[in-house]
């Protein structure tokens, strides 16, 4: 005897409700699949600080950022990059550059990304890829992979993006200046110079402000260079020159705490671009505890880089 399968209108509403329930279950694990990639908290609803990361050249990229209190996305707000040395961490860093009083002060966005390892250290690639160099990290990839995550889930002013660091962080931040200049309006560094190959190859694509604070007495980043490291008033001669201005600079002088801070202000007073170089007399390789004129690191910082956005200087 025969058995033929007689399927009710009941029986079919159940086959397809269970294929509806598969088709989701699929959804849900190819979604999970996909966010297990980027463990990023998308666009906090409020300001403060948030340990992110970014997935890039297949490496899970951290960073921190920091929300001032008067974050909201009905106004674009400036953004501050600030880049650790070689050896540290974006917290460290931060404890150590701490900018995030300022932040809210002034109303800007921060982060301080952290760099990948080279021989067990944390560091960034301020070089091109050619054979000399010794890491192969794509930290202007980077860069340009988080300003443009940035872009897509907060309210930035892309015209004013700003680099700054300390030491290998000083450098990047040079190199920024030179090989992702349609994005920098102008670059900070502190304890750092550029490389002889940056030095070189540099030619940005818009006139550049660059403000430097170095120490005579460095003795890991020497204010006179050596061992493919630029001279401190080398670099400052670049920048001058390629700006366009006048090598007749402004000099000011200060004692404060028993440490002299020399300021030179080179500046074209049609363009109103500027390169501000403080040398510390007897400055170690730290990123200064100072006061001049009443302003510390950071207040110098951003006074100079938030005067300017890509166009040049903001009237």
């Amino acid at each position: 005897m025969k058995y033929h399968l007689i399927k009710t209108k009941s029986s079919k509403i159940k086959a397809k409700f269970l294929a509806l329930c598969l088709y989701s279950v699929i959804l849900f694990l190819i979604s999970c699949a996909e966010n297990s990639k980027i463990e990023v908290d998308k666009n906090p609803a409020t300001s403060g600080l948030y340990d992110q990361s970014l997935l890039h050249d297949g490496v899970a990229r951290k960073y921190l950022l920091y929300l001032p209190k008067g974050y909201t996305s009905s106004t674009v707000f400036p953004v501050v990059f600030n880049f650790h040395g070689f050896g540290s961490t974006a917290e460290e860093h931060m404890t150590y550059a701490d900018m995030r009083s300022l932040a809210d002060k002034e109303n800007f966005i921060l982060l301080y990304p952290e760099g990948t390892l080279l021989n067990g250290a944390t560091h960034w690639n301020a070089g091109l890829d050619t054979s000399n160099n010794k890491s192969d990290a794509d930290d202007f990839g980077f860069v340009a992979s988080l300003l443009s995550e940035l872009s897509d889930n907060y309210s930035i002013d892309s015209k004013r993006i700003y680099a700054c660091g300390y030491s290998n962080g000083g450098f990047f931040s040079y190199a920024l200046a030179c090989y992702l200049s349609d994005k920098i309006a102008a670059v900070g560094s502190v304890s750092g110079t550029m490389l002889e190959e940056t030095y070189r190859e540099c030619n940005p694509s818009h006139p550049t402000p660059v403000i430097n604070i170095h120490g005579t007495s460095d003795v890991i980043v020497p204010y006179q260079g050596g061992n493919g490291l630029k001279a401190i008033p080398d670099v400052i001669t670049y920048w001058v020159n390629f700006n366009g201005i006048e090598n007749n600079p402004e000099i000011n002088s200060q004692l404060n705490n028993g440490t002299t801070t020399e300021q030179y202000i080179y500046s074209d007073s049609t363009t109103q671009i500027s390169v501000v170089h403080y040398k510390i007399i007897g400055g170690g390789h730290v990123w200064f505890d100072m006061n001049f004129n009443g302003f510390n690191t950071n207040d110098l910082l951003w006074n100079f880089l938030s005067a300017y956005n890509l166009d040049g200087f903001i009237p």
